[in-house]
């Protein structure tokens, strides 16, 4: 039986030894619930507090001043991205007598594509941007489609399947400069690349920390002091009402540790990731001639390489490359199950043969040269094995 190699560190990544034993200790510590007014709640309150402000300093927010930036925790990325929509929506409701105007890109995550159609039904106009072949969007596309009506504009920082990263300073500043809210979707990008809230623009900010080698269970949204946002929950008045429930010490913790340790690390990651990524994309490109690796000129996350295998059926690649023990990713984790074609994809104008042979190859961390090499060879047997049936 070979080893299993995992190379889907978009799906979730395993959490970090040291964000275990910072976890653990939390536990043993027994924490009260820190909405509590006794002392040991005070104590658990204050261990979540200082978690959120060290969180919004490693992201580049506020933490002083007469409108700090705040930090909201939720269950993860999909929560955090549906309470900046539906959030920042509901103050536009409020605030705006009608029509409102959605815009966002067409490579968007579920999280955020599925709210957009919900907003659809609430009579808000939606409107997307253009992407260019690489799959980014130009500025002009927003400055032809923003307008008076325009309430909300979402673009994600980092593309889940390709790894293509959006030019968000610019389009957040047209946004402002419009009078608009901006939203961006940077859950694949936080503990990956350099992220800072205060240089992006952006009004509102998604992360999840199982992206980054924390613990699953946890996400958060970063909101400008600036911004009303509406609550999508209702409850308790913790974190000032605007996600009541009783906040996880032990996973605040693990996201605080997880954050801090890619801090301390991130030169080193980024060169770590970047070297796998190209080691690996040349390696397949190298050993199956007809490839074609997607949107590989444009800016990219260091750690997604999103390959086309034209002529082979992806789902039987897929298939055959779990039966070597190859773990990768169809598309997005949160759509895995569908056999829709990636609408990422479809919307860079990529080629039928291209939508039906692409596989997503993600890397961490723990990820070795020598798992890249191991899988490359893998994946070229696989290949040539259902060429080999294909001509049966």
């Amino acid at each position: 039986m070979e080893s299993p190699i995992y190379l889907d560190y978009n799906a979730t990544t395993p959490t970090a030894p040291e964000v275990v034993d910072a976890m653990a200790e939390a536990m043993r510590a027994g924490y009260a619930n820190p909405a509590s007014q006794h002392d040991p709640g005070r104590t658990a309150r204050r261990v979540v507090e200082s978690a959120r402000e060290r969180i919004i300093e490693l992201l580049g927010g506020e933490t002083g001043g007469r409108l700090p930036d705040r930090l909201i925790f939720t269950s993860g990325g999909t929560e955090a991205n549906n309470l900046a929509m539906f959030g920042l929506a509901q103050m536009a409701e409020t605030q705006h007598a009608g029509p409102h105007q959605l815009v966002l890109s067409p490579v968007e995550h579920p999280s955020i594509a599925r709210a957009a159609d919900a907003l659809a039904c609430r009579n808000w106009r939606i409107d997307e941007l253009e992407v260019d072949a690489d799959g980014v969007v130009p500025p002009k596309s927003l400055e032809e489609l923003i307008g008076p009506e325009t309430r909300l504009v979402t673009t994600m920082l980092g593309n889940n399947e390709t790894g293509v990263l959006q030019p968000v300073e610019r389009l957040a500043s047209l946004a402002r400069s419009h009078g608009a809210v901006f939203h961006t979707d940077a859950v694949q990008a936080v503990g990956k690349i350099d992220v800072h809230f205060g240089q992006l623009g952006a009004s509102s900010l998604a992360l999840a920390a199982h992206k980054f080698h924390g613990p699953l269970g946890i996400g958060a949204l970063l909101v400008r002091g600036d911004t009303p946002l509406a609550p999508q929950l209702f409850g308790g008045f913790q974190q000032a009402g605007l996600r009541p429930g009783t906040e996880s010490v032990p996973l605040v913790v693990g996201m605080r540790t997880a954050l801090e340790l890619w801090d301390r690390e991130r030169n080193e990651r980024l060169a770590h990731l970047t070297s796998l990524r190209e080691r690996f994309e040349q390696q397949i490109c190298g050993a199956v001639p007809y490839v074609k690796v997607v949107a590989v000129e444009a800016n990219r996350l260091p750690h997604t390489s999103n390959i086309a295998f034209c002529g082979l059926d992806r789902q039987a690649l897929f298939l055959a490359l779990d039966t070597a023990q190859v773990a990768c990713s169809t598309g997005s984790a949160c759509a895995s199950g569908s056999s829709e074609p990636s609408s990422v994809l479809v919307a860079m104008g990529c080629s039928d043969e291209v939508v039906r042979g692409s596989l997503r190859f993600s890397f961490g961390a723990p990820t070795t040269p020598l798992e890249v090499d191991e899988a490359a060879r893998r994946i070229s047997l696989a290949c040539n094995n259902l060429e080999r049936q294909k001509h049966r």
